[in-house]
């Protein structure tokens, strides 16, 4: 009787690789968010006027710059110069940066850069490649898409820019202006198309003011579902995992 021959059966296996984070730069904010954004992932941050939105995104562009990485900010309403005044108190020299090469900002139109979708992404894309940057930060998207008087032309206007930022291969950071409403960003599903969405909230509670952080949204991370407060120091947003707005 012939013996019988096992043959043993090779199981290919496939490696998988956790995607890259980006560290966010904003103090005790990682811990809750798995380390980091995702590397190529666009992140909707929301507030109201004084929420800290526009330091959250420099916040966010700075710590990428100490560690190397080139970034851009495209501004609709901010002046460069009241801006480096103002980044300045936290020790952020944005001029120091521009000299290296490292960090640039552009002042541009609603309607420049609805110009910019149109023409597939023109200077800004050329800058992109040529400066290798790895971080954008737009502040903010709400005077853009008020440019479309048509919902169904903001969806698509919005849709477009989104679809531009990914061509960049950025991990971008955009501002909304107001407070969130499900369903509503400014008539376009913005919170469809963000990977993340951050909410800065400045409310008025027992006569003083808080503030607090909310992560709604963060594809494929297990964050935190929690509402810590935060508080802008010397050093930008810095937030406190521990304490909690109860509702």
């Amino acid at each position: 009787m012939k013996k019988r021959v096992k043959h043993k059966i090779k199981v290919k296996q496939e490696s998988f690789k956790l995607p890259q984070r980006l560290k966010s730069g904003i103090i005790n904010l990682d811990p809750l968010i798995k380390g980091g954004f995702k590397e190529g992932s666009v992140t909707l941050v929301i507030g109201g006027a004084g929420s800290g939105k526009t330091i959250f995104g420099m916040q966010y562009l700075v710590e990428g710059l100490q560690n190397g990485e080139a970034g851009l900010y495209l501004t609709f309403e901010e002046k460069k110069g009241k801006l480096y005044e103002d980044m300045n108190v936290f020790g952020w020299n944005l001029q120091k940066y521009e000299n290296e090469g490292s960090f640039h900002l552009l002042e541009y139109s609603p309607e420049q850069v609805k110009s910019l979708i149109e023409e597939g992404g023109g200077t800004i894309e050329q800058l992109v490649s040529k400066a290798k940057i790895r971080r954008v930060v737009i502040d903010s998207i709400t005077s853009f898409v008020l440019l479309y008087q048509d919902e169904l032309l903001r969806k698509e206007a919005g849709l477009a820019l989104f679809e531009l930022i990914n061509k960049w291969g950025c991990t971008a950071l955009l501002t909304s202006q107001g407070a969130y409403k499900q369903d509503e960003l400014q008539g376009v599903s913005l919170e469809f198309e963000a990977d993340n969405i951050i909410i800065l909230n400045h409310l008025k509670r027992n006569g003083d003011r808080i503030r607090s952080i909310e992560v709604l949204k963060m594809r494929g991370t297990n964050h935190t579902n929690k509402t810590p407060l935060f508080e802008i120091t010397s050093k930008g947003v810095v937030v406190h995992p521990s304490k909690v707005v109860h509702q």
